[in-house]
């Protein structure tokens, strides 16, 4: 078993603080700009660099402003009552899901203003996005954030005053997300329709997070779930849905081109 003594402090300059946590959010997201614009130019988006630019911009601000809102909204009781640490996004708490609404909103009105298919962009963006949360999900590990369930699994892990071994939940989903990695970047050198990729990943994020929720330490609401599965319940059904579309016609061109 593992006892957490990890300074989620990289460094100090006067009154400001590096932590690990921002550091690897911002290499993320610098990550996911790269490799988009890289996957891009591969599958030739008319996309200029002053385009990219844009698109760096307006993703950053999506994630951030959906992501931090989807937290205050979880934990609005704690906000309410500091209503000043809903800025402090250096101490952590980004909602995976209110910055996965903020990002398809950006990249559908980005798209839009280009005169492009949304599918054919977010379905270079979900590759990339999958390994970058996998390393935020690292991040919230290093900050010593979002525990599990108590464990007696030798991998249990000690986080500081509290009472018991809780399961590594964030290092879990770290390896969930490094999976669908995997998986989309197989899939990616298959001759696929427009959207399978962004469906794959909605699909298959949402229904392996829902059963991770179950070892998490959050707190539960209407039928025993957390606020998180409430989310991925929609994911996965309306991913999967989606999916099985996209199979038949697929199959039903395939047979017209036999």
């Amino acid at each position: 078993m593992f006892y957490y003594s990890i300074n989620p402090v990289l460094a100090h300059f006067g009154p400001f603080t590096i932590r690990y946590y921002g550091l690897i959010f911002a290499l993320g997201l610098l990550f996911s700009f790269l490799a988009i614009r890289h996957l891009a130019k591969k599958r030739q988006l008319p996309l200029s660099s002053k385009d990219f630019d844009e698109l760096l911009l307006v993703g950053t601000v999506a994630v951030l402003v959906g992501g931090r809102l989807g937290h205050v909204i979880s934990s609005l009781g704690y906000y309410s009552s500091f209503p000043l640490q809903i800025f402090a996004v250096w101490n952590g708490g980004m909602a995976f899901h209110g910055g996965f609404i903020g990002l398809v909103i950006a990249g559908w009105w980005f798209a839009k203003k280009k005169k492009i298919s949304f599918y054919d962009l977010a379905d270079i963006a979900v590759i990339p996005i999958a390994l970058a949360l996998a390393f935020g999900r690292i991040a919230n590990f290093l900050n010593g954030e979002f525990y599990g369930t108590p464990t007696s699994l030798p991998w249990g892990v000690k986080f500081g005053p509290l009472d018991a071994f809780r399961h590594p939940v964030q290092i879990y989903e770290a390896v969930k997300n490094l999976v669908i990695f995997v998986i989309l970047w197989q899939l990616q050198k298959r001759k696929l329709l427009k959207g399978f990729l962004f469906w794959a990943f909605v699909f298959l994020y949402g229904s392996m997070r829902f059963f991770l929720e179950y070892v998490k330490d959050v707190p539960k609401y209407a039928f025993g779930l957390t606020w998180g599965q409430f989310w991925c319940i929609p994911m996965a059904l309306v991913g999967g849905y989606m999916l099985w579309k996209l199979l038949g016609l697929s199959k039903r061109q395939n047979l017209k081109t036999a």
